[in-house]
């Protein structure tokens, strides 16, 4: 088949958390759905975190979708953004800064390495 749903149905997610020396205040727990995963460093899926925050850096370019929640993702040097339900963005590869966690955020994910 080459069209696949962004559904988890029958999909086990991996459970995770930040890296102890990266988390700033709470105690968030991440829910993540690898729905497609590419040669070359593609992935495509859903991820979830409760309320939280920590430090977070990217090597990888990241298409997000926020379908429920409400976060905000901070660049190092510069102002929060707000993110909730139906707000879109990208994360591009040397993003440094700080996702908190405000109030349970679901997304949707695009990852290219």
């Amino acid at each position: 088949m080459k069209m696949a749903s962004m559904t988890v149905s029958g999909i086990e997610p991996e459970i995770g958390a930040p890296a102890p020396d990266r988390l700033i205040s709470g105690d968030p727990k991440f829910r993540t759905w690898n729905i497609e995963e590419q040669p070359g460093g593609l992935y495509a899926g859903l991820w979830e975190s409760t309320p939280g925050k920590w430090r977070i850096q990217y090597d990888e370019w990241e298409y997000c979708r926020i379908l429920s929640g409400v976060s905000i993702v901070s660049e190092d040097g510069g102002a929060g953004r707000r993110v909730t339900a139906g707000d879109s963005f990208i994360i591009r590869p040397g993003f440094r800064g700080v996702w908190e966690v405000v109030e349970t955020t679901r997304k949707e994910y695009v990852i290219r390495l």
